[in-house]
């Protein structure tokens, strides 16, 4: 009898560590999973008074979104935006056009892309390669 009130005892504990674990972990919420968005679509209509097309990415544990479509033909600023970002995504490469830049920890980033013809495609990383982004110009 004793070794069994031990053992639900132990069930116990370890139910209650587990669903403990799990809320810590954010495993077990109440709340839906939320998803970035990966892929996105510059419009046509997103071309600014300037002329120029604007793409936001948000910098904090990589680039979001990670793949862009955008206008070709059209000049473009790429705006990224960081809030409190620390790890290497705010360390900025784009070698197709010779930009390389540490971002502010906090605040935005617009970097000028001249034109590019259809077929193009952009791509970006953080320094050590582990984030990456593409914009690809139709």
């Amino acid at each position: 009898m004793k070794k069994n009130i031990t053992t639900v005892i132990t069930v116990i504990i370890l139910g209650i560590a587990a669903l403990g674990a799990g809320m810590y972990l954010g495993v077990i919420t109440n709340k839906a999973p939320v998803s970035p968005p990966t892929k996105a679509v510059v419009k046509s209509d997103a071309v600014n008074t300037d002329g120029k097309q604007v793409i936001e990415i948000a910098v904090k544990g990589g680039y979001t979104p990670k793949a862009i479509t955008a206008k070709a033909g059209v000049p473009t600023v790429i705006r990224f935006v960081t809030d409190n970002t620390f790890d290497c995504s705010s360390s900025l490469s784009i070698p197709a056009i010779n930009y390389r830049k540490n971002l502010p920890r906090t605040g935005t980033t617009d970097v000028d892309v001249p034109a590019q013809t259809a077929g193009t495609k952009l791509q970006g990383s953080c320094s050590m390669g582990m984030y990456s982004f593409t914009v690809d110009f139709e």
